[in-house]
């Protein structure tokens, strides 16, 4: 069971996140960043497994998103958002600090743990990427684009649907689609100044990936439709680390979260851990 807590960022932001507490001393240390369209709220399952094999387990609801009423769908900035996890980890690293830190990222929360050691270095002792919004295949269509241009300019928090309100995108299960349709936390629209850091973010990544030296985990599902697995791969060879593996999950779809009960992702995440980061 999650314990909700709160984080106040140096701006003054306080955003909240879940924290499941291993039953004995915790081996090392996994936070997660969730998508655009997603919160921790999602993923309940997977992190009560990883906390059961002794790790603590973070999962921070990006600000604007999720639990976090205040600027709903809105960010300053892509780099404000770096900041918060960054600053979290800081704050993390005061207590236990020789526990290892793994940074996950699923969806466009991979961006997050892509950029965050190119803008603060030295915070992570691992990456795992799951289904990551590098290379999405799902846009806006060209003319949304320019008026989420013009708006970013004249008013930025104007209001623009996310392209991924479809259920179907992140899951076959009629369970889990049933679940992302009534679900009342989702983000359904995001500002416009949001949607256009998003893709300014885009270049910051083409530098960051030659500073994410530590080892790193992409796991992707051959039938996802929202990300664009071949141009993922190709960009995940130019990641400076050495030590980098991919999972390929044959039949699944984007969120593995939502695939069927005994689905290997989360073993296969834990099992890479235990060889890839000193404990």
């Amino acid at each position: 069971m999650a314990e909700i807590r709160t984080f106040q960022a140096s701006d003054g932001y306080q955003f909240y996140y879940r924290r499941y507490a291993p039953q004995r001393v915790p081996r090392g240390r996994v936070v997660f960043v969730h998508g655009i369209r997603s919160h921790g709220g999602w993923y309940g399952r997977s992190c009560e497994e990883i906390a059961a094999a002794g790790y603590e387990v973070l999962f921070l609801d990006r600000r604007g998103a999720g639990l976090n009423t205040a600027h709903r769908a809105d960010c300053p900035s892509f780099r404000r958002l770096l900041d918060d996890v960054a600053e979290f980890l800081r704050d993390l690293r005061t207590t236990q600090p020789c526990l290892p830190i793994t940074l996950a990222g699923i969806s466009w929360g991979g961006k997050i743990v892509t950029g965050l050691t190119y803008r603060a270095p030295g915070l992570i002792d691992a990456a795992v990427l799951l289904c990551p919004g590098l290379c999405p295949q799902v846009r806006p269509p060209f003319i949304e684009r320019a008026k989420i241009l013009r708006a970013k300019f004249r008013d930025p928090t104007q209001l623009f649907a996310i392209p991924l309100n479809e259920p179907e995108l992140f899951t076959t299960s009629r369970e889990w689609q049933q679940f992302i349709a009534a679900d009342r936390f989702g983000l359904h629209r995001a500002t416009a100044r949001f949607l256009y850091s998003s893709v300014s973010f885009d270049i910051y990544l083409k530098r960051a990936v030659k500073r994410l030296t530590e080892p790193t985990l992409l796991m992707l599902g051959s039938e996802d439709r929202i990300i664009d697995n071949a141009a993922t791969r190709k960009m995940f060879v130019r990641f400076a680390s050495r030590r980098k593996t991919i999972i390929d999950y044959e039949g699944s779809h984007h969120t593995l979260e939502f695939e069927d009960a005994g689905h290997p992702f989360v073993r296969d995440m834990l099992e890479w851990l235990s060889r890839s980061i000193r404990l």
